[in-house]
């Protein structure tokens, strides 16, 4: 009797979660409206959708967008780029990323994560540039916050020795304690390096997409996405079923 053969396991193409492409559709959907816009009108809805610091100190009425932009530009900056390489730099990041804490998460904790993280990068900016005129665009701050999360699942992993569940079961491995995290020299040396990093964008004016870098958003979508991480993790709560793949 021939052996029976059993059908072979699907494969995704793509390892990407479903969340994580439709949030840089977003992105690109966005940047593709405004390349198509004459250019007063494109630079109109750039403002509109970006975050500025001056529509908190009575300014809101005379900028693009009027005052109901004073509550959605914490969401909408996150959606406009300056030009190709600042979309392809965040998509990539958030492809690298976004994808480990999409699986971990499930789309609506990714999605919820991704909002939080930037809005909290925006009132860094905003802290830090009070009333000023400068807009901030990008999603740079939401994935800074990933980057932070991720870090502490990949610490998490290293120190149980799981690294190959990264891959195969993000799920099961938990992220490393705050207690553990500032313990170990090592990963307080990657920490300090990352902020190192984005202060000397700061001092040495670098610019990306024409513009300056908003390394206080960076800062502050990085700390949210370090420590509200934990508010996120399904891991040991619950078992949802994961986002789909293609």
């Amino acid at each position: 009797m021939d052996e029976e053969q059993s059908e072979p396991e699907y494969q995704p193409i793509f390892n990407v979660p479903t969340s994580v492409l439709i949030v840089i559709g977003v992105f690109v959907v966005i940047h593709v409206i405004r390349s198509a816009l004459p250019a007063d009108e494109s630079a109109w809805l750039t403002l509109a959708l970006a975050f500025i610091p001056a529509r908190y100190t009575g300014y809101a009425p005379e900028l693009p967008g009027g005052e109901i932009a004073s509550l959605t530009s914490f969401v909408t900056h996150m959606a406009v780029h300056g030009d190709l390489t600042h979309l392809a730099a965040n998509s990539l990041w958030l492809l690298a990323f976004g994808s480990l804490l999409a699986r971990r998460f499930g789309a609506f904790g990714f999605i919820n994560f991704t909002l939080i993280t930037g809005i909290v990068g925006a009132l860094f900016y905003l802290m830090a540039k009070y009333g000023e005129l400068i807009p901030v665009i990008g999603a740079s701050g939401a994935v800074s916050g990933h980057m932070a999360g991720a870090l502490r699942i990949l610490f998490g992993a290293m120190h149980e020795g799981r690294i190959s569940d990264i891959r195969d079961n993000p799920g099961s491995v938990p992220i490393l304690s705050l207690r553990k995290m500032f313990s170990d020299p090592r990963i307080v040396a990657v920490l300090c390096l990352w902020i190192i990093v984005n202060y000397l964008f700061a001092v040495t004016g670098t610019e990306l997409a024409g513009g300056s870098i908003a390394w206080q958003a960076h800062l502050g979508g990085f700390l949210a996405g370090l420590f509200l991480i934990g508010l996120f993790d399904r891991q040991g709560k619950y078992q949802s079923p994961p986002d789909p793949e293609i």
